[in-house]
This record gives C-alpha cells, structure tokens and sequence, in this order.
C-alpha cells in the first residue's frame, strides 16, 4: 500500500505530466500547424477525406469518430484511461484557448514547408508522447492508437503509423504528392517521438487495467 504522501506525488507527477503535455501539443498546434497548414493522418485527415468526397462537415463527422475512438478504448483499457482522456482533452482546449489571446509567437514557416513539418513533429510527438506515456489520450487518434497497441502487443509507434498511413494514402485521392510528403515526414518522426518517450526509462511494458 502507498502512503498518502506517496499517492499524492504520483498524483501530482501523473496530472502535472497530463498537462505539460497538453500544453505543448496546444502550442505547437497553434503556432505551427495552423498557421503553415501543417496536416496529418488519423481522425483529423479522415475528417477532411470525408469533407472532399462526401460533403459530410467536420463538425459533425469529427467529435463522431473521436467520440466512437474514446469508447473504443474504455471499453478496451478501463476507466483510468477515461480520466486521463478528458483530463487531457479539457487541458488541451484550455491551453489552446489560452495561445489564441496571443499572435503566433514562433517564425512563420510557410515558406519551409519540410522545416514546418519537422518542428511541428516535435511538438507532437513530445507533447503526446508526455500524455501517452501516462496512459491517456489528447484526441481519438490516441486512444485509437492505445486500443490497437493494447490488442495487437505492437508497439505504440507503428499503431500510429498505420492508421496515419493509411489515411494519408486516401488523401492522395485529391491531395497533391509533394504535400503528402510533408505530412508523411510529420507523422513518421512524431510516431517515433511518441513511442520513445513512452518506453524512456521503462522495462517491458506492464499490463493495461482491464476495463470495468
């Protein structure tokens, strides 16, 4: 049994890593992936292939499938999981928020289109990476992610890859070549970053709690 002393710093190491991590991602979303039209795979390129070929808006189909990824993985990792995610989602939105009161505050990469992709891979890979490693998730990406990983014993790295290549091969339906490109070196490096931060300093990894 922990000591309440020692429940409170694993509690506070735990949210405090939640919300770095949130904070990082929000930052580098803001100021580089919308301002240099940075994209990725997953929930958010799906979002946009659906927009394209079947005029289904974002604004319905993406809180559908974040919220069908989310209850995927409850039912797969358990109710911790759940805390995490929504402690993650509500930092996420409170930071973002917060970056929005401010002009960008890096260089406009626009003109760098393949330096925009790596700095914007640093701040994903880094900030998902802190919220993944606790066990939760900033976005239905995540938790999609953490499901496959959970069933499948791959490593967290290529269950992002997967899903991000997988999107980014329909999006060449009617994205041009030379942006592919650039979004394939953004989620092959932040794939990478995620899954090194989760295992750093770590043996194997222990057993998901069981869903309740």
């Amino acid at each position: 049994m922990f000591s309440p002393r020692q429940r409170a710093k694993t509690f506070l190491c735990t949210y405090g890593l939640i919300l770095l991590g949130s904070a990082i991602l929000s930052f580098g979303l803001y100021n580089v992936h919308e301002q240099t039209q940075v994209t990725e795979g997953g929930v958010l390129g799906m979002t946009l292939f659906l927009q394209h070929w079947l005029g289904l808006t974002p604004a319905i189909t993406s809180p559908v499938m974040d919220i069908a990824c989310y209850l995927l993985a409850w039912r797969f990792l358990g109710n911790s999981f759940a805390r995490y995610a929504v402690t993650a989602s509500l930092a996420f939105a409170a930071f973002h928020a917060l970056w929005e009161r401010f002009p960008p505050l890096l260089p406009d990469l626009s003109a760098y289109p393949v330096a925009a992709a790596v700095v914007g891979a640093l701040f994903v890979g880094v900030g998902v990476g802190l919220v993944v490693r606790i066990g939760g998730a900033c976005g239905g990406d995540d938790a999609l992610a953490l499901t496959i990983s959970h069933l499948s014993r791959w490593p967290i790295a290529r269950c992002y890859l997967i899903t991000d290549l997988t999107v980014l091969a329909l999006s060449l339906s009617y994205i041009p070549l030379s942006r592919i490109l650039c979004s394939l070196i953004t989620v092959t490096l932040s794939s990478f970053l995620i899954g090194r931060i989760q295992l750093a300093g770590r043996g194997p990894e222990p057993e998901t709690e069981p869903a309740r």
